[in-house]
């Protein structure tokens, strides 16, 4: 699991999280209640005629998680037996407030609440919640209980003081917290280039760090336009950023995706066309490899030479052999190409492998957009022109969505 995951996996855990959206007034029953494994615990699946709020809590004395649901009865939900081990029973009851249910699962060992989230109906399966359960030491579980901290999307409930706390499932059993949005997607725009290092010198003369900045700026105000996405740029004005000072900011950053963002020169002024890049120790061509090479010399000119820090980046291609980074990068890299290519040219074998310094963060999927040919006249000026960049970033914007909803999927089962 990546460094970021396992951050946010230990803060929903002790903060708590909201989840889901809420059908209004809706009525509906518990169908079953069903377990399955995860490398780190216990998958509970809650199958539900319609889509519920709920509150989820630990109890201890004896060792057990709870599940309210409003609106909701689970009466005649069937009850599959854990095959992980870390259940010991099931129970079922009223809600805290008299009405709705209130599911009581019994742990045979400490575990807290990882993540927990509704499915809309797809395929055979009606409305599920989700609540992912992850092993934990004693002592954590015992903290987590005490601090009373639930994962939670209920706002109607009241705090109840700890003398209320009982072990019977009809009754109050702990205090649910107020709601916490979301986490937005972060993602990191890198423009290329900047300050004494102009990159490539268009036809005319215009400057590559220019272009990429402007795209940047653009894409993160259509970004953050949808509301979804916390978006940084590694530079907001014309200043140089070391290749490895634009990698340590996404990781500090914890992003979720990183874009670097370019503009090629070839001596051949009719090559014109988008392709992405992203990282392999072997370049897929020479044009590639050769590509790589000249913009990894960028960091010299920050007064950086990556050829004098072999340790670290010996570190980070280990990480790299990591192969779900790696995959993720590969598979947003294509679903960018099917949308740019809807909206403007693109070169043959659209999406290329070299090993730029830039996309070496370990734990980030990361392409970089060579977003055409300065060296073309007909190229050089659309890349000049706001519209066209509107145009790209639109599309771009597209495979974006498209890729966390991918991932968001095969999170799922």
């Amino acid at each position: 699991m990546a460094r970021r995951e396992f951050l946010s996996a230990a803060s929903m855990a002790t903060a708590g999280l909201m989840m889901s959206s809420v059908k209004a007034n809706a009525e509906g029953c518990a169908n079953g209640i069903r377990f399955g494994s995860n490398p780190d615990g216990v998958r509970m699946v809650v199958d539900l005629s319609e889509n519920s709020a709920y509150n989820i809590f630990l109890l201890s004395n004896p060792s057990r998680v709870v599940l309210d649901l409003t609106d909701v009865t689970c009466n005649k939900a069937t009850i599959e037996k854990d095959a992980t081990g870390h259940v010991s029973d099931v129970r079922l009851g009223s809600g805290a407030t008299g009405g709705g249910s209130r599911i009581v699962v019994d742990i045979s060992s400490p575990l807290k609440v990882k993540k927990a989230f509704s499915l809309s109906p797809s395929g055979k399966f009606n409305w599920r919640l989700v609540v992912d359960l992850e092993k934990t030491s004693e002592a954590d579980f015992a903290q987590l209980v005490g601090i009373g901290h639930a994962v939670s999307s209920m706002k109607d409930v009241n705090a109840v003081p700890k003398s209320q706390i009982t072990t019977k499932p009809k009754e109050i059993e702990a205090a649910p917290v107020v709601a916490t949005p979301p986490r937005k997607k972060k993602i990191i725009l890198d423009p290329g280039h900047g300050g004494r290092d102009p990159g490539a010198i268009g036809y005319s003369g215009v400057y590559e760090k220019n272009i990429t900045l402007a795209m940047g700026q653009e894409l993160k105000k259509i970004c953050e336009r949808t509301g979804k996405y916390d978006v940084h740029l590694t530079r907001n004005s014309d200043h140089i950023v070391s290749l490895r000072g634009r990698v340590k900011k996404a990781r500090e950053l914890e992003g979720d995706l990183f874009i670097s963002l370019h503009a090629d020169s070839t001596k051949n002024k009719k090559v014109m066309g988008l392709s992405v890049y992203t990282l392999s120790e072997n370049a897929s061509d020479k044009e590639a490899g050769a590509l790589a090479d000249r913009e990894n010399k960028a960091d010299i000119i920050a007064g950086i030479d990556l050829g004098g820090e072999t340790p670290e980046v010996a570190g980070i291609l280990i990480d790299l052999a990591q192969r779900e980074t790696m995959n993720r990068s590969a598979h947003f890299a294509s679903l960018m190409v099917g949308e740019v290519q809807k909206a403007v040219r693109i070169l043959k074998n659209t999406h290329r492998f070299a090993g730029f310094a830039v996309l070496k963060a370990p734990d980030i999927p990361s392409v970089l957009l060579e977003m055409g040919y300065l060296s073309n006249k007909t190229e050089e000026k659309l890349l000049r022109e706001r519209s066209y960049r509107r145009k790209l970033a639109n599309a771009v914007l597209t495979s974006i969505d498209d890729y966390f909803s991918a991932e968001q999927k095969a999170s799922l089962f």
